[in-house]
């Protein structure tokens, strides 16, 4: 019942979120996935992570209506109930622990009743499907619906999330709240985030970032960007936390995931470079190594590391400029001919980033 095809692996490190989240906690949460569709994700949440006691799981009608009915009265036993339910407004059986969100599209219709059925300390889970927005494809539409101008090309979908992040943290800080992300991430056709909605205070790492000042990665624009989120995307010590579940449907890719997540959460840092993006900046034969380029920045005692957002590329807390020295000092690695008979190395010759 619970497989799905890709979507498959996003469930499963939901249910390793769940389980980390619960283990720092006393006694399960309550739970209200809001558009759960058929309930496959918030019911894997239950019966797999241990972290809720009970779990409401509501959609507004439609063909998944029965299924949904179905589903969650086999479970009734561990907690599960469901509901028609409008996600515009916060149910009776609030507040909850967990909160997961899940649109297609934008989430920002159900933001408010998400925020204002969340117990405090709660978590908070949500997903944005409409990158056309966010990523800047739509750019008048990006600061139409969420209030802040895009980043635009290859770094646009990390930007769209740091976008998302901003949207959270504001509607968070409406109720005299803040968020903590625990851990962000972009795959394929979306975005999500997962975090912590709790009190405090000092600075929120929420602002602009001005083309023409900026020494970081290439944003392929001198005019400023944002407003957006600007701090971690991950908690490094709820990372270390993180294991890939009994019930994973697919254990092997998940290990991978967590485990670059870890590798660029040493250098949690806006945006990343890209080995062609370098190579063409600097008039380079050849995109330089990835591995080289981080050992070496590394020796400079620059953090850094593989990022999950796309092969090849890499965060570093080096400045542009650092990153550019260290990349036209690396010698071009070419492979030699190989004997006769044999067949070696990337199919242009030179060694692949």
């Amino acid at each position: 019942m619970f497989y799905n095809g890709a979507m498959a692996l996003d469930r499963d490190l939901h249910v390793a979120v769940a389980t980390a989240w619960a283990s720092g906690r006393g006694a399960p949460a309550s739970g209200w996935e809001m558009l759960a569709a058929t309930g496959v994700r918030g019911l894997r949440v239950l019966v797999e992570s241990g972290a809720l006691a009970r779990l409401l799981s509501t959609d507004s009608g439609g063909p998944a209506s029965a299924v949904l009915a179905a589903n969650t009265a086999r479970f009734a036993e561990c907690g599960a109930s469901s509901r028609r339910w409008d996600a515009r407004r916060p149910p009776p059986e609030g507040p909850f622990g967990h909160v997961d969100l899940d649109p297609f599209g934008s989430p920002l219709p159900f933001l408010d009743a998400a925020f204002d059925s969340l117990a405090p300390g709660g978590l908070l889970s949500v997903t944005a499907t409409d990158m056309i927005v966010l990523a800047g494809v739509d750019a008048e539409a990006t600061r139409r619906r969420y209030g802040a101008t895009p980043v635009r090309g290859r770094l646009g979908p990390e930007g769209g999330l740091r976008i998302l992040l901003r949207t959270l943290s504001d509607r968070s800080a409406a109720r005299g709240r803040r968020i903590h992300p625990l851990l962000a991430y972009l795959r394929d056709h979306y975005v999500r985030a997962y975090v912590v909605v709790r009190s405090g205070d000092g600075p929120i790492p929420v602002g602009e970032i001005e083309g023409d000042r900026w020494n970081g990665p290439p944003l392929g624009t001198r005019a400023p960007v944002g407003p957006m989120w600007l701090g971690p995307l991950f908690d490094r010590a709820f990372l270390e936390r993180l294991q890939v579940p009994p019930g994973a449907v697919h254990p092997g890719p998940l290990a991978a995931l967590l485990g670059r997540f870890r590798d660029e959460s040493v250098a949690d840092v806006p945006f990343y470079f890209e080995p062609n993006t370098i190579a063409k900046e600097n008039g380079l034969s050849a995109p330089p190594s990835t591995d080289r380029l981080i050992e070496a920045l590394r020796a400079r005692g620059h953090s850094s590391g593989r990022t999950h957002a796309r092969d090849g590329a890499f965060r570093t807390t080096a400045t542009r400029a650092d990153v550019y020295e260290v990349a036209t000092a690396l010698p071009v690695h070419v492979h030699r001919p190989s004997p006769a008979g044999t067949r070696t190395g990337s199919p242009s010759g030179v060694e692949a980033p």
